[in-house]
């Protein structure tokens, strides 16, 4: 089987994101968690391989690099056909972002002028009209995401925001043209390229505006986007039906699993999730001083996760906190310093009590999500049943662990008991 597409992440939770839509749409799919190298091997029979990196909020040269690197393993050991660069639905990223270079540099690696720009993930209520972006009916900078801790967005038309990060022109396919069919997005295409555009923005207000854009981007060798992009990609190929309610793919069973849920993002929906949750289970903030002073903090925490009862809901340990609150943290210990110690002992609890036998990992915000399956020593997962758009059930292929990986803003208020209560269907 050819691979039909490359796909190169920069976080875990949307890794799994696009990969989830991917298979729901009829496409076998494989994610690979570290970045490979030439004693990786080549996932068989599948139609597309997702890579995962960490490399949304990185330094840029180190973006830059991590990405060339998995597209030459993609195009050159395992022959994928297209490439797709992924990033959030809210297009994670301020004017000196990794999204506008590392388009660049994979423009450059593959020979192509002109690159698709296509963040639209209607069902999960990220929209994009005259270029601009929309979380849930409000501009990308009013919607909560301007208070993100790491890429703050205060911009919500894309043209502009990726003019302001990289090297060439944008230019918008609008909604309209969408609307008439591929034939009309194609040579709306070609038109910009002749313009000498390098970025083609294109609408997206539902998810049936996505399938005309998939059919008439198939022959670019360099796409970049959402999930929403992948999923149209996936049905036009397979033919399956288009928003159909046919779950595919496993989850975990049984009432006797050892779980946890940890929520270190601090999206909107995140902080509603925590809200939620703490009315129905055991939860625990962490102390983000321990986490920086305490090297024996992850310890206690471990313990206390243990010391809860197993015949109710996971206990849950967050660092997931208002914007105001967290305002105040970084400014009392620093941003990246208090990000960084967090994440740290996050990796420390899982590994603990994986020693102790717990199999499932409920993880709420990409950051938290790439240093626990690190911790965990995951290489590779199977995408199984989705528990929200773009969040499925995912199992370790070697250890048999199941996680759930949710991007910030993702999920129904009642997620993280939702997610559980899938065990026992």
């Amino acid at each position: 089987m050819t691979v039909k597409l490359g796909v190169i992440a920069d976080d875990f939770t949307g890794a799994t994101d696009i990969a989830g839509f991917m298979v729901q749409n009829g496409w076998k799919v494989v994610q690979l968690l570290n970045e490979p190298d030439e004693n990786t091997p080549v996932p068989q029979d599948v139609d597309a391989i997702v890579i995962s990196l960490k490399s949304r909020s990185c330094p840029v040269d180190e973006a830059v690099s991590a990405s060339t690197n998995a597209c030459n393993w993609l195009k050159q050991k395992a022959n994928c056909q297209q490439i797709f660069f992924k990033y959030c639905s809210t297009f994670d990223s301020t004017e000196k972002g990794n999204i506008g270079p590392v388009t660049d540099a994979l423009m450059a690696q593959l020979g192509t002028g002109l690159a698709l720009v296509c963040p639209a993930l209607p069902i999960n209520g990220r929209t994009v009209i005259h270029g601009h972006l929309f979380v849930n009916g409000q501009l990308l900078n009013e919607s909560g995401m301007q208070h993100h801790p790491v890429t703050p967005m205060t911009d919500a038309n894309l043209l502009r925001v990726m003019e302001k990060q990289s090297k060439g022109k944008a230019g918008l396919v609008r909604l309209d043209d969408i609307q008439k069919g591929s034939d009309v997005v194609s040579q709306k295409l070609a038109e910009l390229a002749q313009q000498g555009v390098s970025y083609a923005v294109v609408d997206g207000l539902t998810m049936d505006d996505l399938l005309p854009i998939a059919q008439a981007v198939k022959a670019m060798p360099l796409l970049t986007g959402g999930s929403g992009l992948g999923a149209a990609l996936a049905n036009v190929d397979s033919q399956c039906s288009w928003g159909g309610t046919t779950q595919r793919g496993e989850k975990p069973t049984g009432k006797n699993r050892k779980t946890v849920v940890l929520s270190g993002s601090c999206s909107v929906m995140t902080n509603k999730q925590v809200l939620a949750y703490q009315q129905v289970a055991p939860a625990k903030m962490l102390d983000v001083g321990e986490c920086l002073n305490n090297p024996e903090y992850a310890k206690t925490l471990a313990d206390w996760v243990q010391a809860q009862q197993l015949t109710g809901l996971a206990p849950m340990l967050y660092a997931t906190q208002s914007p105001e609150l967290l305002k105040q943290t970084q400014e009392k210990y620093g941003a990246a310093e208090s990000s960084f110690a967090v994440e740290k002992v996050f990796g420390e609890v899982v590994a603990l009590l994986q020693a102790k036998g717990y199999d499932t990992f409920i993880i709420a915000g990409g950051e938290t999500s790439g240093k626990v399956v690190q911790s965990l020593g995951t290489e590779q997962l199977s995408i199984g049943s989705p528990i929200a758009p773009g969040v499925p059930w995912v199992q370790d292929l070697a250890s048999g662990n199941w996680l759930a990986l949710k991007s910030g803003n993702f999920g129904q208020e009642n997620f993280f008991q939702f997610a559980q209560e899938m065990f026992n269907e």
